[in-house]
C-alpha cells in the first residue's frame, strides 16, 4: 500500500532570504522539492504537487489531504460550493477534520476577510445556548450584568459553523430555523430585531435524517441546513492517504518545534492496519505523542501505542457510529449475579468504582466528548460533570474546552 509513496524523509528547516522555509521532498522523482515559508499560517500545510494543485495559492486551511477518490471528491464539492452564500453541512465521524473543511471553504469565500465564528452546540448547556448564539440585554436574566453580543453578530458578514447542531435541543431548533429562514434574530431579552449576514455552515458526527425519523430533529430545519451536503470518508476508508497525511502533520509538528517523526515501514504497515476510530485527529495525537516520547530515530511497531483492534474488525461504517447508539451494552435480561465476599464489602465505595469505570468507557467511546458520553449513560449532561467532579482522580480546570463543555477535566 506504501510502496509507491516511497520513504517518508524527515523535513527539515531551511534558511532562505526572506524568512525561513522547509524543504519539502516531492513524492513524484520528476518534480523538484518544494520549499513552504514559514511565514505562511501554520495552518497551510497541504503540499501542492502531491494534491495535484498547481497554484500553491490553493492550498488553504484545513486544506483535505490526500489523492483517494473519496477525498478528491469533498476538495472538488468545496471548489463547486465555496464562492456561494448557500448554506452547508458537513456529515463525518468524530475527528475526520469538519472545522478543517468549515474555514477552507470560509477562506475560499467572498467572506474571507471577515470573521469565521465557531460554536460547538454539544459542549454549551442547553439554557445558555441561545445566549450564546444570539447575545442577550442587560438584565436579561439573573447574571446578565451587561450587554452582550452574540455569536451571530460576532460572525456578521463572515461565517458561522455550527458543530455537532443534531445535540441542538427541539426549543433551540425552532429558534435557529427562524433565524435560517428570515435572516433575522432578537438578543435575549430585547424586542429589536435584527438583521443576520452570515454564511451558516453545519456539521454533524451523526445521520441527521435518522435523527428526523427518530423524531430527534426537526425535518424542516435539516432541509433548511441540508442545502449543499459534504459528507467526509472515515481514515479507514482511504488508508492510501496515510503517507501524505503523516507527511503534512509532520510539517504542521515541525512548525510548532517539534522533531520529525520517521516511521520504519513495518511501522506503516501497522498504521495501515488499523481501525482509526478516531480518524485524523487520533493519528495527529499519535504523532505528537511519538514526537515527545521517541524523538530521533525510526519509529517501530513495538513504539506505536495502538490499543483498538485491526482495520478487519473496525467499526461499522458512519451510518452504524457507536456515536449514533445510545447503549454502552445489552443490560442482562435478569439480576445481576454478584458474589458477596464473606468479609462483606463497602456498599457506597463498589457502586461509585462501578460507575465510575462506566463513565471512563463512555467518554473512551465519545472522544472525551460530554454530551455523547452522557448520551451513551442516558443521563444528563450536567449530571455527568458533576459525577466527574466528584471523581478524586480528576480536578476541574476554569476555562472553557471545545471537547469538554466549560470546565476541563484532567486527571489528577
Amino acid at each position: 500500500m506504501f510502496a509507491k509513496h516511497g520513504v517518508l524523509a524527515c523535513l527539515r528547516p531551511t534558511a532562505a532570504r526572506g524568512g525561513s522555509t522547509v524543504t519539502v521532498a516531492s513524492h513524484a522523482g520528476d518534480k523538484p522539492p518544494i520549499r513552504v515559508c514559514r511565514r505562511a499560517p501554520a495552518r497551510i500545510l497541504s503540499i501542492a504537487a502531491n494534491d495535484g494543485i498547481d497554484d500553491a495559492n490553493e492550498i488553504l486551511i484545513g486544506h483535505p489531504t490526500g489523492r483517494t477518490p473519496a477525498i478528491c471528491r469533498v476538495r472538488e464539492l468545496i471548489r463547486q460550493v465555496a464562492r456561494f452564500d448557500s448554506t452547508v453541512l458537513i456529515s463525518g465521524e468524530s475527528g475526520t477534520g469538519k472545522e478543517g473543511v468549515a474555514r477552507e471553504l470560509h477562506a475560499r469565500s467572498s467572506r474571507a476577510a471577515k470573521p469565521f465564528v465557531p460554536v460547538n452546540c454539544g459542549a454549551i448547556p442547553a439554557e445558555l445556548l441561545e445566549s450564546e448564539l444570539f447575545g442577550h440585554e442587560k438584565g436579561a436574566f439573573t447574571g446578565a450584568v451587561s450587554m452582550r453580543r452574540g455569536r451571530f453578530e460576532l460572525a456578521q458578514g463572515g461565517t458561522l459553523f455550527l458543530d455537532e447542531i443534531a445535540e441542538m435541543s427541539p426549543l433551540m431548533q425552532v429558534k435557529l430555523l427562524r433565524v435560517v429562514q428570515e435572516r433575522v434574530f432578537e438578543r435575549v431579552g430585547s424586542c429589536d430585531v435584527r438583521p443576520c449576514d452570515v454564511r451558516i455552515v453545519a456539521a454533524t458526527n451523526r445521520r441527521l435524517e435518522e435523527e428526523v425519523a427518530a423524531g430527534r430533529f426537526r425535518a424542516d430545519l435539516y432541509y433548511r441546513l441540508n442545502v449543499f451536503p459534504i459528507e467526509l470518508p472515515a481514515l479507514r476508508n482511504r488508508r492510501d492517504d496515510l503517507p501524505l497525511l503523516i507527511e503534512e502533520l509532520n510539517l504542521r509538528l515541525q512548525s510548532r518545534g517539534y522533531p520529525c517523526v520517521q516511521f520504519s515501514s513495518p511501522a506503516l504497515a501497522e498504521l495501515g492496519g488499523y481501525s482509526w476510530p478516531g480518524n485524523v485527529r487520533e493519528l495527529e495525537n499519535l504523532m505528537e505523542r511519538i514526537a515527545v516520547s521517541t524523538p530521533g530515530r525510526p519509529i517501530t511497531p513495538a513504539d506505536l501505542p495502538l490499543r483498538q483492534p485491526p482495520i478487519e474488525s473496525a467499526a461499522a461504517p458512519f451510518s452504524a457510529m457507536s456515536d449514533s447508539s445510545p447503549e454502552l451494552a445489552t443490560p442482562p435480561a435478569g439480576p445481576l449475579e454478584v458474589a458477596l465476599p464473606p468479609e462483606g464489602l463497602n456498599l457506597r465505595e463498589t457502586l461509585a468504582s462501578i460507575e465510575q469505570n462506566l463513565i471512563d468507557v463512555a467518554m473512551t467511546r465519545s472522544n472525551g466528548v460530554v454530551a455523547h458520553a452522557a448520551r451513551l449513560l442516558r443521563v444528563q449532561r450536567t449530571t455527568l460533570i458533576e459525577k466527574m467532579r466528584r471523581d478524586p482522580r480528576c480536578r476541574v480546570e476554569s476555562g472553557t474546552h471545545p471537547d469538554t463543555d466549560e470546565a476541563s477535566l484532567v486527571e489528577a
